[in-house]
C-alpha cells in the first residue's frame, strides 16, 4: 500500500515500516469524501509497475469509489493523453522507463501545470518526495504505507490545493490586468485640456466590449485653446489588445502635441499616419479617426475624417446623421492617401455626438443582423431625454440591450458629445 508523508496524510510507523499503535482516537465526524462526487473527477496514473498500479486501483475502489482512472506506463504516454484531455490529478511514479526523479515531474509539468500532481516514492526516497513538492507537486505518497481513507483525503487535498493555486493565479492576473487597464485608460481617455473659460460642454463615455481583457484601441481627446477654439478627436485602432491600445495611446498623445503646436487639418493627419506606421506591430494595423475644430466665434466646425463613422447632429428633439467627405483610414494607403477638410455649422442649440463603431456593430436581439448606422440613427430618434449626459447613457444602454441576446456589445465603445457652453450662449444672446 501507499502512505502519505506530507501534512495530514500518513500513519506513524516503526523502523521496519510496520504501523505503530497510538492512543485511542476520538470518534470522528463522517469523512467529507461522502460529499464529493468522484465520478465527476478523473485521475491519470503514470506507473510502470503493474503490481503498484493494481494497488492504486484497489485504493481507489475502497477510498474513492467511482473515480475514473487511466493508467499509462511512461512519461511519453502521459504526454499523449494530456494532449487529449486533462485529468483532475496525476499520480506520478518518479521512476519511469523514460524519466527519473524530478525529471519525471518536470516532464508532466512542462506539458501542463493545470492539474494537481501527487508523486509516488519508495520507502527510502522521502527526500525526493519533499523535493518534488518544492518543485510544484501538490503532495507525495510513499509506496506501501497508506490506507484507503488517507489516500482519498490526499487526493481531495491535492485537487483542492491546485484549484486554490489556479484561483490565486487568476486573481493575480486579474489584478495585473486591472492595473494595466488603469494605465492604458489614462493614455487613451485623458482629462480634457481646457484653457480659459470653457466654450464647449463635453460628455465622454467608454464601455468595454464583452470579450475585453485589456482596453482596445478606442481613444478620444479634447483641447481648448486660450481663444476658446476647441479641438476634439475620436479614433479607433483596428484590433483588440495591448498592442492596439499602445498604438492608440501613441496616436492620442501625438494628436495633442500637434494641436498644441498649432498643426491642424491635412498636415495633422499625415503626421499621425507617420506615427501609426512607426508604432504599429503589424502591416495590417490601421486606425480610423475624426478630428474637429470648433470655433465659438461663428459656431462653425471644421471636420477631418479618416475612415471613421459619421456623427449624430442633435437639435432639440431632431436627430440627423452627418457624414462629411473624408479619406481612408490611417495606414491603409501609406504616403498615398488623400483627405480633405469640410466645415459644417453647429447651431447654438445643437450638439454633435461622435462614437466608435462598437456602438452599432453589435447583433440585434436573436438575429444575426447588426444594428448598423441606419439602425443606430433610428434608435437615437427613440431617445427623448433632453440632457446630453442622459441622452448618451440611454442610447448606449439601448444598444447594449439590443445586443444582449448575443452577450452584449462585442467591441469597445467610445462616445463623445459636444455642444456649445450655455454660459457662452447667454452672452451671445445679450
Amino acid at each position: 500500500m501507499l502512505s502519505g508523508q506530507s501534512g495530514q496524510t500518513g500513519l506513524l510507523g516503526d523502523g521496519d515500516g510496520r504501523a505503530r499503535a497510538e492512543a485511542p482516537i476520538p470518534e470522528r465526524q463522517p469523512d467529507r469524501a461522502a460529499v464529493w462526487s468522484w465520478p465527476e473527477l478523473s485521475v491519470l496514473l503514470v506507473e510502470d509497475d503493474q503490481g503498484d498500479a493494481l494497488l492504486v486501483e484497489e485504493l481507489i475502489a475502497d477510498g474513492a469509489p467511482g473515480l475514473p482512472m487511466r493508467w499509462v506506463r511512461s512519461a511519453a504516454e502521459a504526454r499523449t493523453l494530456l494532449a487529449q484531455q486533462l485529468p483532475d490529478c496525476v499520480l506520478l511514479d518518479l521512476h519511469l522507463p523514460d524519466a527519473q526523479g524530478l525529471e519525471a515531474l518536470a516532464a508532466v509539468r512542462e506539458y501542463t501545470d493545470q492539474v494537481a500532481v501527487i508523486v509516488l516514492t519508495g520507502l527510502d526516497q522521502e527526500q525526493i518526495g519533499l523535493a518534488a513538492v518544492a518543485a510544484g507537486a501538490q503532495d507525495y505518497l510513499v509506496k506501501g504505507r497508506v490506507e484507503p481513507e488517507l489516500f482519498s483525503r490526499a487526493l481531495r487535498y491535492a485537487i483542492q490545493r491546485k484549484q486554490a493555486e489556479r484561483a490565486s493565479a487568476a486573481l493575480r492576473t486579474s489584478q495585473m490586468r486591472a492595473r494595466e487597464n488603469a494605465r492604458l485608460e489614462r493614455g487613451l481617455l485623458p482629462t480634457p485640456l481646457l484653457r480659459g473659460e470653457r466654450s464647449v460642454d463635453i460628455v465622454a463615455r467608454y464601455r468595454p466590449g464583452r470579450a475585453n481583457t485589456l482596453l482596445g484601441g478606442d481613444f478620444y481627446d479634447v483641447v481648448q485653446q486660450a481663444d476658446g477654439t476647441v479641438h476634439a478627436l475620436i479614433g479607433d485602432v483596428a484590433g483588440h489588445g495591448p498592442d492596439e491600445a499602445a498604438t492608440g495611446v501613441a496616436l492620442r498623445l501625438a494628436w495633442r502635441t500637434l494641436v498644441l503646436s498649432d498643426i491642424f487639418g491635412i498636415r495633422q493627419l499625415r503626421l499621425l499616419e507617420e506615427v501609426l506606421l512607426a508604432e504599429r506591430t503589424g502591416k495590417q494595423t490601421f486606425a480610423t479617426l475624426t478630428s474637429l475644430v470648433l470655433r465659438p466665434c461663428d459656431h462653425r466646425v471644421a471636420v477631418t475624417r479618416a475612415g471613421h463613422p459619421g456623427m449624430l447632429l442633435r437639435t432639440g428633439s431632431h436627430i440627423d446623421w452627418v457624414e462629411v467627405p473624408g479619406g481612408p483610414a490611417l495606414g491603409f494607403l501609406p504616403g498615398r492617401a488623400e483627405w480633405s477638410v469640410h466645415e459644417i455649422t453647429l447651431p447654438v442649440d445643437s450638439g454633435l455626438m461622435l462614437f466608435t463603431d462598437g456602438l452599432f456593430e453589435g447583433h440585434t436581439d436573436a438575429s444575426q443582423d447588426r444594428l448598423g448606422e441606419e439602425g443606430l440613427l433610428e434608435l437615437a430618434r427613440t431617445v427623448t431625454a433632453a440632457e446630453p449626459a442622459v441622452f448618451v447613457d440611454e442610447l448606449i444602454w439601448r444598444a447594449e440591450e439590443l445586443a444582449e441576446a448575443h452577450g452584449g456589445l462585442e467591441d469597445d465603445v467610445a462616445v463623445m458629445y459636444l455642444q456649445w457652453n450655455h454660459r457662452d450662449l447667454n452672452q451671445d444672446n445679450r
